[in-house]
């Protein structure tokens, strides 16, 4: 999962520059018209599990009373910055209890961390556990098997302060008979001074079909569509059956 990863950690404060709130307009658009209509009544409270830097976040908690939920320290204290009037919780997604419910639960793609099944289904029973019954949780992994591709990705930009970055992402499966794949970055970083420096790692992501998808959020208590969203990615929208007594 991410606490072993430099990009949410050590290089953390740089996601405004990786990623910035900006880049998810559109897609935060198309998330909000499915978010409203996903429950069984107009919805109040959202919990994301994964929330990372508040990115996504910055255009849901308008609309919505946001709890963020992240393992990494270093990257809830970058999305404090960007949305402090939303609720901040560290906690594990596979493993986070507090208690309480939501109308919504929302898992975007930090759910690619969970590498194995018994991974993904924790995180669908702790999204379970926190949508309360006929609310709505919608997870949004990158890919499933069906639509796995390599692809080469690159960007960045200059920040305020006089930092700058860019960044090369390079995804590709070794090995397709399994259930993971491979993402390379390369960050070239440059602090104020203008002293200028390269970090690179590899993270490993989970990959698995639609079918088991449905079949997890089905032994989760959740009745599933999927939705091909117009990035051609998988969103599956799951509505929160009543709990038998």
């Amino acid at each position: 999962m991410s606490d072993r990863m430099r990009m949410y950690r050590d290089l953390a404060s740089w996601w405004p520059l990786l990623s910035p709130a900006a880049d998810y307009a559109e897609e935060a658009a198309d998330i909000l018209a499915m978010l409203r209509t996903a429950p069984d009544a107009a919805p109040r409270t959202l919990l994301e599990l994964g929330s990372g830097g508040g990115s996504l976040a910055s255009h849901l908690k308008g609309e919505f009373q946001l709890t963020l939920t992240d393992i990494s320290p270093e990257m809830l204290a970058v999305s404090r910055a960007a949305n402090p009037e939303c609720e901040h919780l560290a906690g594990d997604m596979r493993t986070l209890d507090l208690g309480r419910q939501f109308d919504l639960v929302l898992i975007h793609d930090a759910i690619m961390y969970c590498t194995d099944p018994a991974s993904v289904r924790a995180a669908l029973s702790t999204a379970a556990r926190h949508c309360r019954a006929g609310g709505a949780t919608l997870i949004l992994p990158d890919y499933v098997k069906e639509s796995f591709e390599p692809q080469t990705q690159h960007g960045g930009q200059d920040g305020a302060d006089g930092r700058g970055l860019r960044f090369l992402e390079w995804s590709c499966d070794p090995d397709p008979a399994d259930d993971t794949f491979e993402t390379f970055y390369v960050f070239a970083l440059r602090e104020p001074d203008g002293h200028t420096y390269v970090e690179h790692e590899r993270h490993v992501e989970g990959l698995f079909s639609r079918a088991s998808w449905l079949t997890w959020l089905g032994e989760a208590g959740f009745a599933s569509t999927s939705r091909i969203d117009p990035w051609d990615r998988d969103v599956f929208v799951a509505r929160r059956l009543a709990i038998e007594r």
